[in-house]
Formats: C-alpha cells, sequence, structure tokens
C-alpha cells in the first residue's frame, strides 16, 4: 500500500511561526527530503525532531527522485520541505508533487509562512491581481528577456532576489518598467525586518550609496492606464502637490507618493514644489 507525500511549510525566519501541525508531521513520517539537509536539521534540532532526512534539491538527478518515489511507494511516508517557506512554489518539490499526481500517490499540503504572500500582504501595493515572478535569470539574454515580456504586466509583481544582485536588479528593472512604485521588503520575519515603499530611481540611489544585506522580496507595481502610455503633465502633478502642501501635508511625503504614483522623480517634484 503506498504511503503518502506531505508538502509541508516552514518558518521563513521566525521558528516561532512554526505550527503543531507542522511539527507532528515532521516527528510522524518516515524521512524528509529536504532542499540543504544542514538547514533543515538545524530546525529539527530546535524542536527536538530526530527523523531521517535525504537531500532533495533542483540538482538532484532523476535516480534520487525515483529513490524518494519508491519509498513512498514502497508504503513509506515523505515530508518535503524547502530551506524556508512552502515547498513547490519556484521549487524542485514541485516534481515530486507531479510525479504523485501521476502515479496516484495520496498527498496533503500542511501550509505555513510563505515570503510571496507576506511581502505582499505588507507591501502597500495593489494585491487585487498579481503574478509571481521568482529570481530573474543571472544569464543577460534570458534576464532582459524575461522584464521585456512584463513592459505591459498590469498586475502588480513579486520578485526574489539575493543582496548581491539587487542593486543591478533594480537597474534592469528602471530601465524596462521606468519608474515605478516599488516596495522592497527584507528580512522578513526577522530582527532586522525592514520594508520599504519607494520608487525604482530612489531604490537605485540609496543602495547605490548603501550595500545591501540580508534576503529581498521586490513588490512593484504593474503598468498603469494600460490602455494608453500617457501620464498626467508635470504641471498637473505639481498643482496637486501644492494643493495638498496647503492643507497641511509635508512636502516630502506629499513628493514621495506622487513620484510613485505618476513616474516623475522625487527629487523633480520637490525642487519644483519648493521654488
Amino acid at each position: 500500500m503506498s504511503g503518502t507525500l506531505y508538502i509541508v511549510g516552514t518558518p521563513i525566519g521566525n521558528l516561532g511561526d512554526i505550527t503543531e501541525r507542522q511539527l507532528e508531521v515532521l516527528s510522524s513520517v518516515s524521512f524528509i527530503a529536504a532542499e540543504d539537509t544542514r538547514v533543515t536539521r538545524k530546525l529539527l534540532a530546535h524542536f527536538d525532531i530526530h527523523t531521517p532526512l535525504v537531500s532533495y534539491h533542483e540538482h538532484s538527478p532523476e535516480a534520487v527522485i525515483q529513490q524518494i518515489l519508491g519509498r513512498i511507494r514502497s508504503g513509506e511516508t515523505c515530508a518535503v520541505v524547502t530551506d524556508a517557506g512552502m515547498p513547490c512554489i519556484s521549487d524542485p518539490g514541485a516534481i515530486l508533487v507531479q510525479n504523485c499526481i501521476a502515479e496516484n500517490i495520496p498527498m496533503q499540503v500542511i501550509p505555513g509562512p510563505s515570503a510571496v504572500i507576506s511581502a505582499l500582504a505588507v507591501s502597500g501595493q495593489d494585491t487585487t491581481r498579481f503574478c509571481f515572478e521568482g529570481f530573474l535569470s543571472v544569464t543577460k539574454k534570458q534576464r532582459f528577456t524575461h522584464l521585456e515580456s512584463l513592459k505591459s504586466e498590469t498586475r502588480t509583481m513579486v520578485f526574489y532576489e539575493a543582496p548581491h544582485k539587487l542593486l543591478n536588479t533594480l537597474k534592469d528593472m528602471l530601465e524596462y518598467f521606468g519608474d515605478r512604485s516599488v516596495s522592497i521588503c527584507r528580512e522578513l520575519t526577522k530582527i532586522h525586518e525592514e520594508v520599504t515603499k519607494t520608487t525604482l530611481s530612489e531604490a537605485v540611489r540609496f543602495y547605490e550609496a548603501n550595500p545591501p544585506r540580508g534576503e529581498f522580496v521586490l513588490v512593484i507595481a504593474g503598468k498603469q492606464n494600460a490602455e494608453s502610455d500617457e501620464k498626467p503633465s508635470l504641471e498637473a502633478v505639481l498643482a496637486i502637490a501644492k494643493e495638498r502642501i496647503a492643507d497641511g501635508e509635508r512636502a516630502a511625503d506629499v513628493c514621495k507618493q506622487l513620484a510613485a504614483e505618476t513616474g516623475y522623480p522625487k527629487r523633480v517634484l520637490y525642487q519644483a514644489v519648493i521654488q
């Protein structure tokens, strides 16, 4: 009789986010298929769990996949986990799921935190419709093709990015998307969690002067006015800014928000307003 594959979410930073159900499954399955056994071993040790681990990641050969499936077919239970968050989302766990569906192997999902959803929730961007784009390729041709395909995307877009590639990614996005609103979510659920809603141009200037640290999720506004490339005139935007400032709002705050909404650089709006 076949066993079961459990898709188990794990904390994205704060271990306090783990659930009783996750702990119960991780403790009771026959073995755990882990993206990085060193990372998962630390998680298990923290909760005094001693379930055997096998390594399963994006570079695992087909033989490893078949070994895992063979053990499940023979009646063992397996939990697949990623280093942080939900497995199978931009993750090789999806291959195991696809194989289990093809072979009618039972599965259960044990949900947990997701960096994508967490970033969206705290971003301040439009969350009505969104698309997850994962990591951009390090290969320039694939990277630029990916960005080009998204120039007219009207949904909010979510990307993952590593600190050493962040600045170049922001520059490329500024070139392809224009000066869009972006929420930069850093170290979600960790001690140094930080969320900054700004524009791509402002973000480029900031990280040129401040080397980025930590893991990042970028939440970027989709293209506005999809039926027209026209944006309000500078004069019209300045008139709105002056009216709001006259009502008591801070000039810097008004200019920052209007820059994110219209695409005009914040410094241009601010200089025009104070003059």
